[in-house]
């Protein structure tokens, strides 16, 4: 596979907080996106979980299904357990002939959650990241036997946010277990992008390209603003409109020869950033930035 771009429909209609584009018809998420230039998109919350109906509203815009977010909660249940609650989830990947599961740890997450700030992320005890690390790896493993690349999305709020977080992880994890790079929350979280890709590149599995503006982030830091209240905020943006160095990062995976996904994702209220102009500007970073460096 050669590297593709995608996109998430998030910056269209947000599924953590239903009223940033609620309104939003799913024809139009596909409609725009397709325009704009993109491959593939990942599932939002307006998507058909049929593969029939699925398949009939992708179609007509010429759009591949590549994944979407699986929220696990491998804290609270047994990978046997995770394994047999994700089939739904598995089996319409499948179906849909998508390459990648993006998967993340819930059970005791505060992303979605307006009333705890951004530092009241969770943390684990040095002891528990060992029978974490091992169920994680067994659900990786299953995953791969059935054909799809297992891809954890560390993330703000969760229980992989950050450095340290990530370090602790990779020790506790199989190779199995691949990343969801995703560079906004890498950077917001501390976590050093460039670092991981060339210190693990056998664990890049997928790559969701943000950008971010450290100043709103920083700010809803300093007044113990929540995961939201930072997106609300503007803390994200689309690839091109704020902090990150996309060259580096482009730079970085092409030297790792990463194929697969790059998905353009910005997390913000569709009526203060136009969701076209926003995934237009995106896509055109990106693509200027790979080319560049002949990832593309």
């Amino acid at each position: 596979m050669s590297v593709r771009f995608g996109v998430s429909p998030i910056a269209w209609a947000n599924d953590d907080m239903p009223e940033l584009g609620g309104d939003t018809p799913l024809e139009t998420i596909l409609r725009e996106a397709h325009e704009i230039g993109f491959e593939g998109v990942e599932l939002g919350g307006k998507f058909p979980r049929e593969p029939a109906a699925l398949e009939k509203a992708l179609a007509p815009h010429q759009l591949d299904l590549v994944g979407g977010w699986y929220s696990s909660s491998l804290l609270t249940q047994d990978a046997d357990a995770e394994i047999a609650a994700l089939q739904p989830h598995l089996n319409l990947l499948k179906a849909m002939g998508s390459t990648v599961f993006v998967f993340a740890e819930t059970s005791n997450a505060v992303h979605a959650d307006r009333a705890t700030p951004l530092e009241g992320a969770p943390r684990l005890k040095s002891g528990e990241w060992k029978p974490f690390g091992e169920r994680m790896s067994q659900v990786a493993d299953y995953i791969a036997g059935e054909g799809l690349k297992f891809a954890y999305h560390h993330h703000l709020g969760t229980v992989v946010e950050n450095q340290a977080d990530v370090d602790a992880f990779i020790v506790a994890t199989s190779p199995s277990v691949g990343f969801t790079l995703d560079t906004g929350h890498a950077v917001l979280g501390g976590v050093k992008t460039i670092d991981v890709i060339e210190r693990h590149p056998e664990r890049i599995a997928h790559v969701h390209c943000k950008d971010v503006r450290g100043a709103a982030h920083a700010e809803a830091r300093r007044t113990g603003k929540s995961f939201l209240d930072g997106v609300l905020a503007g803390m994200f943006t689309a690839p091109g409109d704020g902090d990150i160095d996309f060259g580096a990062v482009m730079k970085a995976l092409k030297r790792i020869g990463y194929r697969g996904w790059i998905i353009v994702e910005a997390e913000q209220d569709p009526a203060v950033a136009n969701p076209r102009v926003y995934g237009a500007l995106g896509l055109a970073t990106l693509k200027r930035e790979a080319a560049a460096v002949g990832l593309i």
